[in-house]
């Protein structure tokens, strides 16, 4: 009677971690807040930690990327961490990630894809390949502003051998525009007293301002594509 106490009282604290980890993928302002309140400047390894994961892990496209950039932003707008050190973290991470991320897929990509279906999935290599295919090289750079494609990039440029160089043109531009980007949103227009009160959507329509003009080109061009010869000389 004991043990299914304790396996019961084991299973709810299980699935609170659960909630807790959820609420911070969907709002990492709370994580921001949590880590600054118990370990103060370890808040910049840990932003690094997680960019690192975001861009160099293939398999850890659900981890928070332009949301987490427009809380930091937030909090590096109102004094509680520094805007600089929180740029050059970031960056960096950024950088490393994608870096790491080719590399893996240039040497190893696709003995992972074919061993481990389940955590690489077909569906998004399939959607980073198109991508990638359709931009090209500057699928690099357009991908940090496309969430779960931006993982599966680099990784797609490793396999298709893009030269080094170019990648790091491209990775570099791409690391430095979304940081700019969205952090610099959160740190210009965190302070606003409807962004305050609506974080996690204001977040949502930065991520989604960012993504629309790429989707759209991108299905202007499948359309243009698409058409018969003759309606495209008409």
């Amino acid at each position: 009677m004991e043990l299914t106490r304790r396996r019961q009282r084991r299973r709810k604290e299980l699935l609170l971690e659960a909630f807790d980890a959820l609420h911070y993928l969907l709002e990492p302002s709370g994580l921001i807040t949590d880590i600054l309140n118990r370990f103060g400047k370890w808040v910049y390894l840990t932003l690094f930690a997680i960019v690192f994961a975001e861009t160099g892990l293939v398999l850890t496209p659900f981890l928070p990327g332009d949301s987490l950039l427009f809380a930091a932003g937030t909090f590096a707008g109102t004094g509680r961490i520094d805007v600089w050190v929180t740029v050059a973290a970031i960056t960096a991470a950024a950088i490393m990630g994608d870096a790491v991320n080719y590399a893996i897929g240039r040497f190893f990509g696709p003995r992972l894809a074919a061993r481990f279906p389940r955590l690489i999935p077909a569906r998004h290599m399939e959607a980073s390949q198109a991508f990638f295919e359709q931009y090209g090289g500057r699928a690099v750079l357009l991908a940090r502003f496309v969430p779960v494609i931006r993982t599966f990039i680099p990784f797609v440029a490793g396999m298709c051998r893009m030269p080094i160089r170019r990648f790091w043109q491209f990775n570099i531009a791409g690391a430095l525009a979304w940081v700019i980007v969205f952090l610099g949103a959160g740190y210009f227009f965190g302070q606003i007293p409807w962004v305050e009160r609506n974080l996690t959507l204001a977040m949502i329509l930065v991520v989604v301002a960012s993504v629309v003009p790429i989707l759209v080109k991108g299905w202007r061009q499948w359309r243009r594509r698409a058409r018969p010869n003759g309606e495209q000389h008409e």
